[in-house]
């Protein structure tokens, strides 16, 4: 799971036009809201990999996730943002967003 996070973070820097393209005309300063999530995204991925961190950063990834929700209806709603992907796994991805959010879920030791 750590590693899914890092790795997404980082994209938020090698391709971030995907991720602009994306963006609800509903948040503010796209790019800057591009940027804090891949450092956010890349952080919580190191933190999982620490005993001490890592059910805080669970609790922020199930957050995020829940937060991200609205850019997955966006691209549903929005043939723009849904830059040619085809309406069937779009439909999947809220889900599939669901599962995300329990698999983060279940490594959480309270």
């Amino acid at each position: 799971m750590a590693l899914i996070y890092i790795l997404a973070g980082i994209m938020h820097f090698v391709s971030p036009k995907a991720y602009l393209r994306v963006m609800p005309p509903y948040f503010p300063n796209h790019r800057a809201l591009v940027a804090v999530s891949g450092v956010v995204e890349i952080l919580l991925g190191v933190a999982l990999c620490f005993s001490a961190t890592k059910n805080y950063a669970i609790l922020e990834i199930m957050l995020m996730l829940v937060v991200f929700l609205t850019v997955h209806v966006h691209m549903l709603k929005n043939d723009k943002a849904a830059s040619g992907i085809p309406k069937w796994i779009l439909i999947i991805r809220i889900p599939l967003q669901f599962a995300l959010i329990y698999w983060a879920y279940w490594y959480l030791k309270i």
